[in-house]
């Protein structure tokens, strides 16, 4: 792993960025570290979040944030002044030539609002920190029943933080698989990840979700995903949400989570069909929270 504790190519605008407190729930979650040999990864801290950044790909791994429901400002402006972050270099990052005349997205990992939270020069900060490209990855603008279902799952989760004001810790990324289709020095990627994070009854509890973004998935894309996980998972279809087991994002990312498979709110289910639940709308999750 890259540290990101070396001065070479650090910013003075984002030199003072704490980013993700592992410590935020008053039971350490620590950012999620790539366990795949030879693959390099570099940590960025920004304001309440972090991203860890995988250069090969040139995409985020995994990202973290914590969300204060007790100090969320609402009325933060966006910006949408996206740009690259200048700590590293910019072959590193997908840059906005992935993005120009076409149908795809800058579809935010962290997203906007959750790090919204503080003294408001603190939110404002923030809400400009998630417009980094390195927090950015190419989804397709289509808004159909299973991306709002994947929004409505966002939203659920903020609103809930809010209305409670309770912490939440969200992790958040991108399946980087070797199948997924090449596009303008980038592989854009088919499905994404959420794990979402709490305190109940004193004790850690964790629950997580895929998205799946392809339109028509071809039979390597199916082939590879059901190697990637034992048994194979159900059949995916066009942005379809599904709240999955903690520890089959695992398989799926090669991403070390902790103890967070042990925390999983959701039952233990043996077949995949049964093991990937599909959902047709955010209230039917398994949150517990």
């Amino acid at each position: 792993m890259i540290s990101s504790d070396s001065s070479e190519g650090r910013d003075d605008a984002l030199a003072d960025r704490a980013g993700y407190d592992e410590g935020f729930l008053g039971t350490a979650v620590p950012l999620p570290r790539l366990t795949t040999p030879g693959v390099e990864t570099v940590v960025l801290p920004y304001t309440h979040f972090s991203v860890l950044l995988r250069p090969d790909r040139r995409l985020a791994a995994a990202t973290a944030v914590g969300i204060d429901g007790e100090q969320l400002v609402q009325d933060v402006p966006r910006t949408d002044a996206w740009r690259l972050d200048p700590r590293v270099s910019e072959d590193w990052q997908t840059g906005p030539e992935v993005y120009r005349d076409n149908s795809l997205d800058r579809g935010h990992l962290v997203r906007r609002l959750d790090p919204v939270w503080g003294a408001v020069a603190m939110a404002v900060r923030a809400d400009g920190d998630t417009f980094h490209y390195t927090n950015a990855a190419p989804q397709a603008d289509v808004f159909n029943q299973g991306k709002q279902i994947w929004q409505g799952l966002e939203n659920y989760l903020l609103d809930h933080a809010a209305r409670y004001d309770r912490r939440l810790t969200v992790l958040t990324g991108p399946v980087l698989h070797d199948s997924d289709p090449p596009y303008r020095g980038v592989q854009v990627p088919l499905r994404f990840w959420k794990v979402a994070v709490f305190v109940r009854d004193g004790t850690l509890a964790a629950t997580a979700y895929v998205l799946d973004q392809s339109p028509d998935l071809t039979r390597d894309a199916d082939r590879a995903l059901a190697g990637a996980v034992p048994g194979g998972p159900p059949p995916l279809g066009a942005f379809r949400t599904y709240q999955v087991p903690v520890a089959d994002v695992v398989l799926l990312t090669g991403l070390d989570l902790g103890s967070l498979p042990a925390a999983d709110v959701m039952p233990p289910a043996r077949a995949p069909e049964v093991r990937w639940r599909l959902l047709d709308a955010p209230d039917e999750t398994l949150l517990g929270i």
